[in-house]
């Protein structure tokens, strides 16, 4: 089998407007009424909300292990477990555009999170798809800016003790052993800055 395509991934995305009309969305709702109605506020949406109907296996598994992987793994910064849902060699591109190679380094910048923001979690997926061994999943974190954050050059920003709730896009691309091999990850970077006081 090979390996999925940009255009792949891309496709991924492009589901979501069609998981949005399944979920009761009409065409003829403007795409901002579309939004609201599937995001809510990041802060106040819950973990419980059903896997998509009609999953194959592999897409049930994929999902599962996704939801496991946010809620349990990251949230409670369980970094021994990441193994279950990354491979070793996982590729994983940031918002800000860089990637990195290998669960160590995903697992490092993880971590960095966590450092400025100690209560940051995943709080919510309200919109999960999956097409064979690609999941595309919309998620909520939030936390807190309450302590010093790195700032890539030896220093630190103070914290400004400002909350943040967060929507943000996943892509992952599975492979055979049911691990992510690649991780997209994206975000609004100018709104997170703007909620924890540096924008």
């Amino acid at each position: 089998m090979s390996e999925p395509t940009t255009i792949q991934a891309g496709a991924a995305v492009s589901m979501l407007g069609i998981t949005a009309v399944q979920a009761g969305a009409t065409p003829a709702e403007g795409s901002d009424d579309v939004y609201r109605m599937i995001m809510g506020n990041p802060a106040e949406t819950g973990q419980g909300q059903p896997l998509p109907a009609n999953l194959t296996p592999e897409e049930y598994a994929n999902l599962k292990t996704f939801d496991e992987a946010d809620f349990e793994v990251f949230s409670n910064q369980r970094w021994e477990r990441f193994a279950e849902s990354h491979a070793p060699d996982v590729r994983v591109h940031w918002p800000d555009g860089h990637y990195t190679d290998g669960l160590d380094q995903h697992i490092e910048d993880s971590k960095v999170l966590f450092v400025w923001a100690p209560d940051l979690k995943v709080v919510s997926h309200p919109l999960r798809v999956a097409k064979n061994n690609l999941v595309s999943v919309i998620g909520s974190f939030t936390g807190t800016f309450s302590e010093p954050m790195p700032d890539g050059n030896g220093g630190f920003i103070p914290p400004t003790g400002k909350s943040f709730a967060v929507n943000m896009l996943t892509v992952g691309v599975f492979n055979r052993q049911g691990t992510m091999q690649e991780e997209f990850v994206f975000w609004d970077q100018h709104s997170f800055s703007q909620q924890i006081g540096l924008a």
